[in-house]
């Protein structure tokens, strides 16, 4: 009988062409497709829209709407702000807590732990940011209003995802990772300059306070149950501290998020949660389902939870209603007249666009010249110029410090034309950039050739590793056909002897295979201890059962550390591996295993001893696979 959750479903044949439904979609469905990142930018983009018409079709209505005095308090203790404000100061709060819970996920877990990675987008965030700020200075430097250079240094991390979604390459895995970590750099030097350049009538004693709330919100994570009203009223707290002292009460968001709790899934915190769910199932009842429902939730990190919680607020209310409460600018002759001749306004396109452009590409192009840092395949130059065009999409933090560093309406009119000026010619140059880089690519060559040359140092390989045959696999260790693949690789080595290097690689196919991840990650921690091959044969010899408890019994049965086998499963290195091999799969646009390359070609047909054996005998002699 199969357990609870590792249910095999059908893998997708790789002999097979993959039958797309033709059915009609409803309008649901068709949005529910384009992802929340897509949907979110087009929200921005409409609300946008709707805030330059409503601004120019009845400005007292817009700018009366937005004044609108709202108080909250009891008895004495009131707090008053206008509309405008409970969006700027509050709401935008929320939207920079989602931003510093992501910081905190790249630095602890993800793409920003190993140097060799980040430090490519780590140089690129910078330069992006001083590059700008120095064309600004040059080009409105003289115009009064050259404490405005923050406008400029700054990404639109929402409108840079929801932009890539809609217009970037067909296969845009790696650059979508490597515009992610820029991103959250990006966002670290904004938020820094916002506290060090743009905070005015500092009152220390209120931050004093602020701090004691902090630690609160550290320890929180100790306590045993009722975690969230605790973060919950601290964070209030934190907040109107931070309000009080003059510090903007949006950095009190990425204060909070940076101490929030981040971390893998803990093998035995998630078989844990699997044996009450099975609980739950032999005995449904109330107390189990709550025990089974805390314990799964528990084991994921609740920096990950706050993330998929808030996500759909933040990319469908709260930045749309920022859009709505600062895109209102004035578009009259008069204006647009106007900020065609001001420098503040050029100052800002030029930055955005130019700057932006030269300081990601340009450090990217020097870092890839002087071989530093980790490019993955995929990362190409044309890849990054996209990108780099797209970095000049300035609009959410753009717009929030125009209100910060400007008083005058009618400049601050021309910085956000500028904004928005700069905004779509940065989509529209990036756009052009990746329409060109695709039709360098044609389909019928996409994933023909290994992007990635066999490296002994890096890949698991079986075998002379001077071999004149090569045979990669890209497989799944829950893959009925990859089991099958496997018989016909022995027999192929049986055949050939020390001819033939065998190397495998990861495209786990978790859509059809629910722990197919988890086997991949626990081979990659195997083989930290030199046993790959044989915790391989061992996740082979029993595909149904590969649950965290089968995990580690495997790990026991080879002889494995396995405390230190249990730590690796929760490494970054571990983790990184797997989703590099993933990520080149996608840039060779594999969606069933095993998918083969023999000698650096892809192999196309049967997967059985003969085939192999002939696809062999044709690459070879003249076609060595290559060796880094």
């Amino acid at each position: 009988m199969a357990n609870l959750l590792t249910v095999i479903q059908t893998s997708p044949d790789p002999e097979q062409v993959d039958a797309r439904t033709r059915s009609r979609r409803s309008i649901a469905q068709k949005i529910r497709d384009l992802g929340q990142n897509r949907v979110g930018a087009l929200l921005l983009l409409l609300a946008t829209a709707i805030a330059i018409v409503w601004a120019n079709a009845a400005t007292s209505s817009y700018e009366g709407f937005w004044e609108t005095q709202l108080t909250l308090g009891v008895a004495d203790l009131r707090l008053e702000f206008t509309l405008h404000a409970l969006v700027n100061d509050a709401l935008m709060a929320i939207f920079f807590f989602t931003v510093g819970l992501e910081v905190r996920r790249e630095f602890a877990i993800g793409e920003l732990t190993s140097w060799s990675r980040a430090v490519i987008p780590v140089v690129a965030a910078i330069a992006g940011l001083g590059v700008p700020a120095l064309l600004f200075l040059l080009i409105a430097g003289g115009t009064g209003h050259a404490n405005a250079w923050g406008i400029v240094i700054s990404t639109d991390t929402a409108f840079l995802v929801g932009a890539l979604a809609l217009v970037g390459p067909r296969v845009p895995g790696r650059l979508r990772i490597f515009l992610l970590a820029l991103a959250v750099v990006d966002d670290i030097g904004a938020l820094t300059i916002i506290a060090l350049v743009y905070t005015k009538d500092f009152t220390p004693l209120p931050l004093a306070i602020a701090a004691v709330g902090l630690v609160g919100i550290y320890f929180t994570r100790y306590l045993r149950g009722g975690r969230g009203p605790v973060y919950a009223t601290l964070a209030v707290v934190v907040w109107m501290a931070f309000l009080a002292s003059g510090v903007h009460p949006t950095l009190a968001g990425v204060a909070i998020a940076l101490l929030v709790p981040v971390y893998r899934p803990n093998r035995r915190d998630v078989e844990h949660a699997l044996d009450l769910a099975r609980t739950f199932r032999q005995s449904p009842n109330t107390e189990y389902a709550r025990a089974a429902a805390n314990s799964l939730r528990e084991s994921i990190s609740i920096n990950e939870r706050l993330q998929s919680a808030y996500a759909p607020y933040v990319a469908y209310v709260i930045l749309p209603l920022f859009a709505l409460a600062n895109a209102g600018v004035m578009v009259s002759p008069d204006i647009l007249r106007g900020a065609f001749t001001s420098p503040l306004t050029w100052g800002i396109v030029v930055a955005l666009v130019v700057g932006k452009f030269v300081g990601v590409f340009g450090s990217t192009s020097i870092m890839r010249l002087l071989r530093v840092g980790e490019f993955g395949p995929g990362l190409t130059v044309d890849r990054i110029a996209g990108g780099a065009a797209l970095c000049g999409i300035g609009f959410t933090i753009a717009l929030f410090i125009v209100d910060l560093s400007i008083t005058d309406e009618v400049a601050q009119n021309e910085a956000r034309v500028g904004v928005l000026a700069a905004s779509v010619l940065a989509f529209l140059i990036a756009t052009i950039v990746f329409r060109i880089s695709d039709a360098m690519r044609p389909d019928q060559d996409a994933g023909m050739t290994l992007v990635r040359p066999v490296d002994p140092a890096r890949d698991h390989l079986f075998g002379d590793p001077n071999a004149p045959l090569t045979i990669v696999e890209y497989g799944d260790f829950q893959c009925q056909f990859c089991l099958k693949a496997s018989g016909s690789i022995q027999e192929v080595r049986d055949e050939l002897g020390e001819r033939l290097r065998y190397v495998w690689r990861h495209a786990p196919l978790v859509a059809y295979h629910p722990n197919a991840l988890a086997a991949a990650e626990a081979s990659e921690a195997a083989s930290l201890q030199g046993k790959f091959f044989e915790f391989e044969r061992g996740l082979f010899a029993d595909q149904e059962n590969q649950r965290p408890s089968d995990i580690i019994r495997l790990a026991q049965d080879l002889g494995l550390d396995v405390e230190r086998f249990e730590k690796d499963l929760t490494s970054p290195e571990v983790a990184g591996r797997v989703r590099d091999d993933m990520l080149d799969a996608e840039a060779m646009n594999i969606t069933s295993v095993p998918t083969l390359f023999v000698n650096g070609r892809r192999h196309i047909g049967p997967y059985d001893a003969r085939s192999l054996l002939r696809a062999l005998a044709e690459a070879a002699p003249d076609a060595p696979a290559r060796v880094e």
